[in-house]
């Protein structure tokens, strides 16, 4: 007994992450956490700035301390909300900057200056992070070394404080690790996410690349079936018909034909529409009693289910063509016939074509005879569902088409019990 079992090429698909990490997604992470770390920031500011508010002229206080901290509140609002987050975090970077830079301006003169760390350099890190999220890499550099150096100059002025050097230079460079480190992990999470994005849009290339050669594919197979089913068999069965049983079977592989290339017109590979099961049962029974007269039909346990329409087509029309083989192939009159549709656990539906015929030898069909290849086992496979072909020689043959291939409530096809039951 010589028998195959096809198994199918399922078409790729794509499953996208719930939350897919990219650029995007970064960013808002990021100006997120600097917004809320910047105002928790601030706000270990207040007591220092309380301290330190009478060295300052009243007007560079009411200008510079509501601008900080107001846009301190006003970087978590907009980052929250995701809108003009780079701009606002690049004010606050640059007014930050101009307050530095103005500081020794706006010291009262003869005033006691406070000797420790001044409130303005609690906020260094805070403006080096924003700058590094609103500005470009070489700006945000530039920021990064040249806040720390303006806070150092200005130390070690008598309006600064009249710091040493060693204390001076400790402040600078402590605000200088922290703003390095947060640049630094900026630049890796905007890079990563960067690379997930070129990775994804890769991805998607090849998909559509593969989602196309496959419809492709199917295209194909299609037209390879409709070309042997409708046209070539029947102008076969046509030129050969003498007998009133060979006329009639040609008369209706011709309707037939007509019919696959109006639904070939109609259907298209993402077609989403369902056909119930019932109605395909008897799309299978009407024509089988339209081929001929002496197949044994049944149908058993098919139920409420549904499936897609273009896999409905493709079932169909492997069937009708399981049962033209049989017709041209097996033998005459004599020959007992059979086709049974049955529904399967889950969502699935069987369809058995059997014959008592001559049977042939499946490895000796050649590659260019598309019945069984194409007009069957292909099409069933791009539908989603498999073929399964026991034939003995002199003896038998059966075609099992199960559709969906993957049902794992399914029990598996065996094709001894095939060939044996079709010997019987």
């Amino acid at each position: 007994m010589a028998t195959s079992v096809v198994t199918a090429r399922q078409p790729p698909s794509a499953k996208q992450p719930r939350n897919p990490i990219s650029r995007k997604e970064v960013e808002r992470v990021i100006s997120r956490s600097v917004a809320v770390i910047g105002f928790v920031f601030g706000a270990q500011t207040v007591p220092w700035l309380l301290s330190q508010a009478h060295e300052a002229q009243e007007l560079w206080l009411w200008v510079v301390v509501p601008a900080l901290f107001g846009l301190l509140i006003l970087v978590v609002i907009l980052s929250f909300s995701n809108r003009w987050v780079r701009g606002v975090h690049g004010t606050f970077a640059v007014v930050y900057f101009l307050a530095l830079l103005s500081w020794p301006f706006a010291v009262i003169p003869g005033v006691e200056i406070f000797s420790g760390i001044h409130w303005l350099n609690y906020l260094i890190t805070v403006g080096t992070a924003m700058a590094a999220i609103a500005f470009g890499r070489v700006l945000a550099t530039i920021y990064l070394f040249a806040a720390p150096l303006v806070y150092l100059i200005v130390r070690l002025l008598p309006i600064g404080g009249d710091a040493p050097w060693q204390l001076a230079l400790l402040e600078a460079f402590y605000a200088l690790i922290l703003g390095s480190a947060i640049m630094i992990i900026v630049t890796m999470l905007r890079q990563a996410a960067s690379n997930v994005d070129n990775a994804q849009a890769t991805a998607l290339l090849r998909y559509g690349n593969a989602v196309r050669q496959h419809a492709t594919e199917v295209e194909r197979v299609q037209v390879d079936s409709i070309v042997h089913d409708s046209v070539l068999t029947t102008l076969i069965s046509a030129s050969r018909a003498y007998l009133p049983e060979a006329q009639r079977l040609g008369a209706v592989m011709a309707g037939n034909a007509i019919v696959h290339l109006k639904e070939a017109a109609s259907t298209s590979p993402d077609d989403i529409s369902t056909v119930q099961a019932t109605e395909l049962a008897q799309r299978v029974i009407t024509s089988a009693e339209l081929l001929a007269s002496n197949f044994q039909l049944s149908v058993r346990s098919v139920g409420a289910r549904s499936l897609p329409a273009v896999a409905a087509e493709a079932v169909h029309s492997a069937a009708v063509q399981a049962m033209v083989n049989s017709l041209q192939h097996a033998g005459g009159t004599d020959i007992e016939r059979s086709v049974e549709v049955r529904g399967l656990e889950g969502n699935g539906i069987e369809i058995l074509v059997t014959d008592t015929g001559r049977g042939f030898d499946l490895d000796r069909v050649p590659q260019e005879r598309l019945g069984v290849r194409v007009s069957i086992v292909e099409r069933v496979a791009n539908a989603g569902g498999r073929t399964a072909i026991a034939s003995i020689p002199g003896a038998c043959t059966e075609v099992c088409i199960r559709w969906p291939h993957g049902n794992e409530n399914d029990e598996p096809l065996n094709l001894e019990d095939i060939g044996e039951e079709g010997a019987s």
